[in-house]
């Protein structure tokens, strides 16, 4: 890295401080590199460099925010880069931060909502780090809830996040006819819930990325200045819970063009959001999405211990539904790492679960989805990862049978398994008749999750490219593109 011209003084608000960290120069650096390596960034500094600093050379870019820190970390206190006697540099985003408070929460993600909502198209090509699940979701299961959420608001102040450190971005008035501080209502938040369900259908039918921009001008248009109204405790517990629902569905769509980075830090501020609402449960649904995206990108022990997690953080008072959902999550990152029999009882007590549920339950909107059709597709794509072929094939059938024709993704999902398991039974006609068939749904929507099932089905292809039935395959799905 370039540093700037030597200053004539020594930093002594640096030093002080790495004195009172305890920090060796070899250390602190080694943690300048670790962070830097979770919001993507290949630092690479060393014990000269932090010698450099405290002789009051300047680092660049959006290296004092990250100094800055790595202190608060360790000193449990906001530190700023001028209260280490470095410059301020542009707000560097990260967004993996679990915030310590409400108010720091809502500064990170309206952050996060208002860069995503403009033309940074360097955000979306943020890289995923596993190293970046592990504190959010510590906190959460170990954090406190939050003694108070409820906002007096003053209409004529804007709150301006700290500057010099990762998450903060410069305070601009969304361009909305709600003024600062306005009363929330019971109907902002039903509001909110709609939306919440329009943009669901719309993922579910069309994909992603169809919509996607739209929710995410939505949350800075609508919802940031109302969470940064005027509301009691009991409608800023809905306000909060309805919040970490969008904002959640906002990871997910980019989960769903492969925005992984930034789809990673959605879930993470969904999360703390929840936390906000008090709603456990919603915090558990926010760590089996994370670990979900971590099944797809082939991280099988994280999305093993977020599943654990999410069923350490509702123990067992969470109604069967949900305790079915969040042991298929643990299931699908054993199927990845082939452990078969851990995978196995997964399955079997998402099973059990799911048949204790009765009509009664007071299932959670959010859980509803989770049936005998999604526990099918649960089973189907464990066995495909498993290489069971025909226990799959029997799971993906039965999953395409039940599941609702709303749900067009995840039925080309289950069709890819279900082509794969024909093919690996050595059924070669009806597999790429099936994979032709998801192939021209794929076509039709703006998911790159649901071109990728396409193209990994394609590569398993490959070892009989010669053969009639794929050579007829490739026709077809040739033009389609």
């Amino acid at each position: 890295m370039t540093e700037r011209p030597a200053q004539r003084t020594p930093n002594r608000q640096l030093a002080a401080l790495i004195a009172e960290a305890g920090f060796s120069n070899a250390g602190l650096a080694r943690r300048v590199d670790q962070l830097g390596l979770e919001h993507g960034l290949d630092l690479r500094y060393d014990k000269t460099s932090v010698t450099r600093w405290l002789r009051g050379q300047q680092p660049r870019g959006t290296t004092p925010a990250l100094i800055a820190e790595v202190f608060t970390r360790r000193l449990g206190r906001r530190l700023s880069a001028q209260d280490l006697g470095l410059d301020a540099c542009a707000p560097v985003y990260a967004g993996l931060e679990f915030a310590a408070t409400p108010e720091e929460a809502v500064d990170i993600v309206s952050g996060l909502w208002r860069k995503d909502s403009g033309s940074h198209a360097e955000l979306r090509k943020i890289a995923f780090t596993p190293a970046g699940l592990v504190v959010p979701s510590r906190d959460w299961l170990i954090g406190r809830p939050d003694d108070r959420v409820s906002r007096a608001g003053d209409p004529t102040v804007v709150r301006v996040p700290a500057q010099g450190r990762p998450g903060a971005l410069p305070r601009q008035r969304p361009e909305t006819d709600r003024e600062p501080g306005q009363r929330v209502t019971a109907g902002d938040i039903a509001a909110l819930r709609k939306v919440g369900e329009l943009f669901r259908a719309l993922d579910h039918a069309y994909g992603g990325g169809h919509a996607r921009q739209a929710l995410v001008r939505y949350l800075e248009h609508e919802a940031e200045p109302m969470l940064r109204g005027t509301y009691g405790e009991q409608t800023g517990r809905q306000l909060f819970a309805a919040a970490a629902d969008l904002t959640r569905l906002a990871g997910w769509t980019s989960y769903d063009i492969a925005a992984h980075g930034l789809a990673q830090r959605y879930f993470v501020q969904a999360l703390r959001l929840a936390q906000a609402a008090g709603d456990r449960a919603y915090g558990s649904y926010v760590l089996v999405t994370m670990s979900r995206q971590a099944v797809y990108l082939g991280h099988g022990r994280e999305a093993v211990q977020l599943a654990r997690v999410a069923q350490q953080g509702v123990g067992s008072s969470g109604p069967p539904v949900v305790q079915a959902l969040l042991h298929a999550a643990e299931a699908r990152g054993h199927g990845v790492l082939g452990e078969v029999r851990a995978c196995t009882a997964s399955l079997v007590r998402a099973e059990r679960a799911l048949e204790a549920a009765r009509p009664t339950d007071d299932v959670p909107y959010w859980a509803r989805f989770f049936d005998e059709a999604q526990l099918a597709d649960e089973f189907g794509h464990c066995h495909r990862d498993l290489q069971q072929y025909r226990a799959a094939a029997q799971h993906a059938e039965r999953s395409l049978q039940l599941r609702a024709p709303g749900y067009a993704r995840s039925r080309l999902f289950c069709r890819i398994v279900l082509a794969t398991a024909r093919l690996g039974l050595g059924e070669l006609d009806q597999a790429c008749q099936l994979g032709a068939e998801a192939a021209v749904q794929a076509a039709e929507m703006r998911s790159v999750r649901a071109v990728e099932y396409v193209r990994d089905f394609e590569r398993r292809l490959e070892p009989y490219r010669d053969a009639g039935p794929v050579r007829g395959y490739r026709d077809k799905v040739a033009a389609l593109r």
